[in-house]
């Protein structure tokens, strides 16, 4: 499956005081997520309580910024609210669920080596985390993940593997990356069992993430 990035207009995040966002920091099996989740949000704002609950229900905690008691945020925001960003970088604006919390979550652990001996993930467990990840990677043949990326140019797609290359080489996981004009197509599996274990696609989704950070970084 192909997908085209595209290049949409950055959304800035005002730097002040009140917008110091809080660490969310969850322990599930011994994997530790850390992230800065800030909420912009506003009184009487119906839309703003649901994305409070779906942040709560995602197990996070977010800093609130009310942008009616700043007139650099009622500017730049107005009506446009709730905004959640994510580590200094827009995610979600107006309308936002716990699930929607999921690829983030993933994208935050830490991809742990692979001794061997451990079976690949499989059927339920494996369409489980899947669906966390929440993107377009294919599962082919429940063996490896891949994905292409489409770039304007040689160069963007250049610039955009060497940004993976510095993930994997950071995480110790490395995947099979194919370079061409306009495209990079990674595929990703645990060659140690030969097939797909869960680093896979924590991978997957922290390679995911390279393209929010690139296009509404603040």
């Amino acid at each position: 499956m192909r997908i085209a990035v595209s290049r949409p207009i950055p959304r800035e995040a005002p730097v002040t005081s009140a917008t110091l966002p809080l660490r969310s920091n969850l322990s599930i099996c011994s994997r530790v997520y850390a992230m800065e989740v800030t909420l912009y949000t506003k009184s009487d704002c119906p839309l703003c309580d649901d994305a409070k609950e779906a942040i709560h229900a995602a197990g996070l905690t977010a800093q609130e910024v009310d942008i009616d008691r700043d007139p650099e945020l009622q500017r730049r925001f107005s009506n446009d609210v709730p905004v959640v960003f994510i580590d200094g970088v827009e995610a979600f604006r107006h309308h936002v669920a716990a699930d929607d919390f999921k690829p983030f979550l993933l994208a935050a652990e830490k991809c742990i080596p692979c001794r061997g001996g451990v079976p690949p993930l499989k059927g339920k467990e494996l369409k489980a985390i899947r669906d966390s990840l929440g993107s377009d990677w294919n599962v082919v043949n429940e063996h490896h993940l891949e994905k292409e990326f489409r770039f304007k140019d040689f160069a963007e797609a250049l610039a955009f593997t060497n940004k993976v290359g510095a993930i994997a080489e950071a995480e110790g996981h490395h995947p099979d990356i194919y370079v061409a004009w306009g495209k990079v197509r990674i595929t990703i599996w645990t060659h140690k069992i030969d097939g797909l274990t869960r680093s896979d696609f924590v991978l997957a989704a922290k390679i995911d993430r390279l393209l929010d950070t690139s296009a509404r970084r603040t």
